[in-house]
């Protein structure tokens, strides 16, 4: 290749991915495409276009501001929105990489899976698929972003295979590439060990409270669970046209994960302003359903567009982050002093 033409990077980029990835992985030049067809990039892949249309967009951006499991935490050193698809992009490319995997497409995919998460996390979720008559999944409301929402309603045109893993990423569900698998797996495998690791920060546990049965398989800190967890993966997905992990690994990290439930998740000083951060949220519902054109005007144009008055509320709301619905409601519901000047 001559240095002074770099028209054709992409191409030699896909060359290579043709020579070097697994037979299973997803090659950036077979990609299904996008709903709205696009010149290609002379030196990025498709799927490379859509890992920095992510990181570019405003919905990233905000999940520095959205909970992952503490609310309101004092310190700088707890998990949030963003930083957990950090380590799960994180987690995610060094599968891929092993299993010579396309991890292009890893990356976005993790990127870009909760996008459509709510302010404070499963429990503003759990609000507002409890009030909109059509449910709300985070999953489905990422993918809502991504196609609807962001670029002033444009969406960011990503390919179907970015979008299948980005819906398809939650236990129950089966993404069609390898790719997406990898990150179904990684999401787990990063929030079991990092809210462990957060809530052991906290004084909520102690290494010591976790049950011998599930650190006896998977080790004895998070160090050693993270290791032990991205190994078994490898080792058990290793050119096969699936993603596993051995039952001995899957059977520990699944305990693992009911009895965080019992001590961490469900109840206890971590969740004990859940219920005002949920009520919160169903007055900011009740509020903008009643006013709607109180919304900024990228929500109530849905409207105009055809999207029911319930979608946008929920479109407005689950987008913002946790101190932006503190300011809405205070500033709707919080009456202001006043003093004679």
């Amino acid at each position: 290749m001559d240095v002074k033409n770099y028209s054709c990077i992409r191409e030699m980029i896909e060359a290579d991915e043709r020579l070097r990835l697994s037979r299973f992985a997803s090659f950036s030049d077979s990609t299904e495409g996008r709903d709205f067809p696009q010149e290609k990039c002379d030196i990025r892949t498709e799927y490379q276009r859509d890992r920095d249309r992510i990181i570019h967009s405003k919905s990233f951006r905000r999940l520095k501001h959205k909970t992952q499991v503490f609310l309101a935490p004092y310190g700088d050193h707890y998990r949030t929105r963003l930083t957990h698809t950090l380590e799960v992009s994180q987690i995610a490319r060094t599968i891929a990489r092993s299993l010579r995997l396309n991890e292009d497409l890893t990356e976005a995919i993790a990127l870009g899976h909760d996008l459509g998460h709510t302010p404070f996390g499963h429990s503003g979720e759990a609000v507002l698929n409890r009030l909109c008559t059509d449910g709300f999944e985070h999953s489905e409301q990422s993918v809502r972003i991504v196609e609807v929402l962001e670029k002033d309603g444009k969406g960011l045109n990503l390919t179907k295979e970015v979008r299948d893993g980005i819906l398809n990423h939650q236990t129950r569900s089966h993404p069609k590439t390898l790719e997406g698998q990898v990150v179904r797996l990684s999401d787990k495998i990063a929030y079991l060990n990092h809210d462990v690791d957060d809530a052991i920060r906290a004084g909520l546990i102690v290494e010591s409270d976790i049950p011998s049965e599930f650190t006896d398989v998977i080790g004895t800190n998070v160090n050693m669970r993270l290791n032990s967890l991205i190994h078994d993966v490898i080792k058990c997905s290793f050119d096969k046209p699936s993603i596993e992990m051995s039952p001995s690994h899957e059977k520990a990290m699944q305990g693992l994960r009911k009895w965080m439930f019992q001590k961490v998740y469900i109840g206890g000083r971590a969740k004990a302003e859940e219920a005002k951060a949920q009520h919160m949220i169903e007055l900011l519902f009740e509020y903008y359903m009643k006013y709607p054109n109180s919304m900024p005007v990228e929500y109530t144009n849905l409207i105009e567009r055809g999207a029911s008055k319930e979608r946008a509320v929920c479109d407005y709301i689950s987008g913002m982050t946790d101190n932006y619905a503190i300011e809405k409601f205070e500033s709707l519901y919080v009456p202001v002093g006043w003093h004679v000047r």
